[in-house]
């Protein structure tokens, strides 16, 4: 009995010893959760119960048990280094569209040959689907997906319009406009210039020429003739007005007067020779406060609403947990938005090793969540969730476990020598 006894506290304290040194060994694995043994002492009942001098018959090692406390984080300089700030777990799938999941609080991802943000595992990170404002359609994790990053942009859009604000000089010479030569710099004001694309996304330098009209009738109104060219060819505004270009009035407080209207300048081309379709243009100087002041010309706003083809520059991930994607045209397109999971009783999830867990029936079933939303911690980006192994603290109890174990390797050694006294009384 008392061999049997001993046996166990060895068997125990060697559980013990085993625990503490794997979390001592995984004191630098990003995500681990480190393990706890739980003791429980071994009692024999007879059928009619125990008496008053029973004694116990050892002790075993009930339960290994995860402490899934925050482990510090360690900020890094790759946007995929993902942690969580708080409670859930990072959803993980073996295939793109599977439907087994498993569950880390790892975040060490990166982008595998498909553009698929990966694990070092290569199993697939799970997004929620979102609408193009950021928000998620649904947190099911049935409807989670992978996220894939694309290379481009997509199809290049054709510029279509020019937002512009500017300040005219007054004071400037007024000029015939009928003597325009946009070779010939004496001839205009002031210029100015802006790149647009056309349905291939070809750019095209688009320039707008300001004359200071001595027209009389321009006079009259503080008129001003522009001009307009792309690529260095004249081209003619479509207008109701009469006028072969725009004429922009301005009252005596030198606000604009006309044009108000977005598209009352529009510019049209013909074929532009490189099998793309001809581009139609307005030009809206109303909405963003052009004026004439006597001050220098100077353009404060100047913007259009076309782009190239582009390629991928960036990726950026907000606390909100949503992904979105940068390209060189100046685009963004929003991938998904990480998905999170949580459990009644995490301490019943399944280990698999690599940082990963599944669900049992002890867990309870995931609990789908957001960023931020409800008792769901915060992602960060350009971090890592360190182990929350504290290292003095696991040391301590290692000299603890062994002094255990020779304590019990004592009590075997002390039984062992009152048998053999027994065993040689004469």
């Amino acid at each position: 009995m008392s061999f049997n006894t001993g046996l166990s506290g060895l068997n125990a304290a060697s559980t013990d010893l085993n625990v503490t040194s794997n979390n001592i060994a995984n004191s630098n694995t990003t995500g681990f959760k480190s393990s706890r043994t739980e003791f429980a002492d071994v009692f024999s009942l007879s059928a009619l119960g125990v008496g008053s001098t029973a004694v116990g018959s050892g002790v075993l090692a009930n339960k290994v048990a995860q402490q899934f406390s925050q482990g510090n984080l360690n900020f890094t300089e790759s946007t995929l280094d993902l942690a969580i700030s708080g409670q859930g777990f990072f959803v993980m799938s073996d295939s793109a569209t599977g439907q087994e999941h498993t569950y880390t609080r790892a975040g060490n991802f990166n982008v595998d040959k498909d553009g698929n943000i990966v694990n070092g595992q290569g199993q697939f990170l799970k997004a929620f689907q979102t609408n193009t404002d950021g928000s998620v359609k649904s947190t099911s994790l049935s409807t989670a997906t992978a996220v894939n990053i694309p290379r481009t942009a997509g199809a290049p859009s054709a510029t279509t319009a020019v937002d512009i604000s500017l300040n005219l000089d007054s004071s400037a010479t007024a000029l015939d406009p009928t003597l325009f030569d946009l070779t010939d710099s004496s001839t205009y004001t002031s210029s100015t210039s802006v790149t647009a694309f056309d349905s291939l996304g070809n750019s095209h330098i688009t320039t707008a020429y300001y004359i200071k009209s001595n027209v009389a009738a321009d006079l009259a109104v503080n008129g001003w003739e522009v001009k307009y060219a792309i690529d260095g060819t004249e081209v003619t505004q479509d207008t109701t007005t009469g006028h072969p270009s725009t004429l922009m009035t301005f009252g005596t407080d030198g606000k604009l007067a006309t044009p108000l209207a977005a598209n009352d300048v529009v510019l049209t081309t013909t074929a532009l020779g490189n099998d793309a379709a001809p581009l139609s243009i307005s030009f809206d100087y109303s909405t963003t406060g052009t004026t004439q002041f006597a001050a220098p010309f100077a353009v404060s706003e100047l913007d259009q609403d076309g782009f190239t083809a582009g390629r991928l520059s960036g990726i950026d991930l907000d606390e909100t947990g949503v992904i979105r994607a940068s390209f060189s045209n100046g685009q963004s397109q929003t991938l998904g938005k990480v998905a999170l999971a949580q459990f009644n009783n995490d301490q019943g999830l399944k280990q698999l090793g690599n940082s990963s867990f599944s669900e049992t029936l002890t867990s309870g079933v995931p609990l789908a969540g957001e960023s931020g939303i409800s008792d769901f911690g915060i992602i960060r980006s350009g971090a890592l969730e360190n182990s929350n192994v504290d290292i003095t603290k696991e040391m301590v109890h290692l000299i603890t476990a062994q002094r255990n174990f020779q304590a019990n390797a004592r009590s075997i050694e002390t039984n062992n020598q009152l048998t053999q006294t027994v065993i040689n009384i004469r």
